[in-house]
């Protein structure tokens, strides 16, 4: 049976999916009506295409912070691999997901707005979580605080462990969740074609 505290913290990492899939939801609604200017351009691909890069790069930055903090955040204080480097690293990696899924729109514009909108829901977030760990931990977790940033990685921290223990089951997790970022491909290239035949106005054209 799960622990008070493991419930607890399972409560925040509930609220992260949450915010993330409402934040996409809300954005997919708003976007039905937006396009990128110039439409159907060379930057428009451009931006397109890195997004995809940005995708990639969040899903594996995810499932790599999986390896490190998979089933043990409730139980230790992980300050090894992406933990060293940055406290939230998950959530580093979730905002760079989804500046790629707003780059699907072609817009630069949307791509930056997905990424600010994400970075300062997941701070919230992160701030609470962080308020569990230090009740738990107390002094501890202070002091990771007090070397590690909390949402702008610091390279020159980095420090690994020799071994880790991974667990299967939070790392199959992670991947499915990750791939709401890749939705946004299909999902935003139909609503372009929609707009292109006029079935969808389009309200507001951003660079």
């Amino acid at each position: 049976m799960a622990s008070a505290s493991t419930k607890s913290l399972s409560g925040y990492q509930q609220a992260r999916r949450a915010v993330l899939f409402l934040m996409l939801l809300v954005a997919f609604g708003v976007l039905l009506f937006v396009s990128s200017y110039p439409e159907q351009s060379e930057f428009h691909e451009f931006v397109e295409a890195f997004g995809v890069s940005l995708i990639g790069v969040a899903i594996i930055g995810r499932l790599w912070c999986t390896l490190y903090i998979g089933g043990r955040k409730s139980a230790e204080i992980v300050a090894n691999g992406p933990y060293s480097i940055v406290r939230n690293p998950l959530y580093v990696f979730s905002m760079i997901g989804a500046a790629g899924a707003g780059a699907q729109t072609g817009s630069i514009v949307v791509a930056l707005v997905f990424g600010v909108v994400t970075a300062m829901a997941f701070s919230v977030v992160a701030r609470r979580e962080e308020a569990f760990l230090r009740e738990k931990f107390g002094a501890a977790f202070d002091t990771y605080c007090a070397g590690v940033p909390r949402m702008l990685p610091r390279l020159s921290l980095y420090r690994d462990a020799a071994t880790i223990t991974v667990a299967p089951r939070t790392l199959y997790t992670t991947f499915f969740d990750s791939l709401v970022f890749f939705s946004a491909m299909p999902v935003f290239e139909f609503v372009e074609h929609l707009q292109l035949e006029h079935v969808l106005p389009v309200l507001l054209r951003l660079p």
